[in-house]
């Protein structure tokens, strides 16, 4: 009776334990470009290759997204051209406008402390307010933007916002960082493979 007790009690501290430990899921959407057959019907995207998209999905099902809304411009200015946006699921996987069961995405689930969720709060909401920079060639866009977040928790090393911008430049860049670190810290990644009628990049 007693063993029984004790296990009963330990299986509650660990559930209790589960449930008070966040996490987020840094989601990536591969860059593509149609291969030459396809080309007719199926969509360019911004960046190609070397492209894609990435945000944050926080532990309440929000994505937190930096998004193009204006025209594109090739250095800084003023963010009139952008949004950080929270969106839902459909929204974030939409917006290639292409069907979310032919993307190639890799999902990197990353445990997180309250004091890094209570840091992720407080970013998301003064961003979504007020959203920082501008989105630029040569400057901060999706990639270098969720890096330049995931450094203020703590997760990665903080640069400059010029020198995030330079080291960030795609997606692809941040990817293979937090891959790496995947592998040292044991988080989750799951991989999905995309549409064979598009050429996607790889991680190697």
């Amino acid at each position: 009776m007693k063993s029984w007790l004790l296990f009963l009690s330990l299986f509650c501290f660990v559930l209790a334990h589960s449930q008070d430990s966040p996490c987020i899921k840094v989601q990536f959407i591969y860059g593509s470009k149609p291969l030459k057959k396809y080309k007719d019907t199926e969509q360019k995207w911004f960046g190609g290759i070397h492209g894609g998209h990435v945000g944050i999905e926080a532990d309440n099902g929000s994505f937190y997204s930096f998004e193009k809304t204006g025209k594109n411009k090739v250095f800084n200015g003023q963010p009139d051209n952008c949004a950080y946006r929270s969106v839902n699921a459909d929204e974030f996987w939409g917006i290639m406008q292409t069907k979310e069961d032919s993307l190639e995405s890799a999902t990197i689930t990353i445990p997180i402390n309250q004091q890094q969720k209570q840091k992720l709060d407080s970013i998301t909401r003064s961003y979504i307010q007020r959203t920082p920079y501008c989105y630029a060639v040569f400057g901060m866009r999706c990639g270098a933007s969720t890096y330049e977040i995931l450094a203020q928790m703590g997760i990665l090393p903080e640069y400059s916002r010029f020198k995030t911008s330079m080291k960030i430049f795609y997606p692809r860049r941040l990817r293979k960082r937090l891959l790496h670190r995947a592998e040292e810290n044991n988080w989750t990644v799951i991989k999905k493979q995309g549409t064979p009628k598009r050429k996607w990049e790889k991680d190697v």
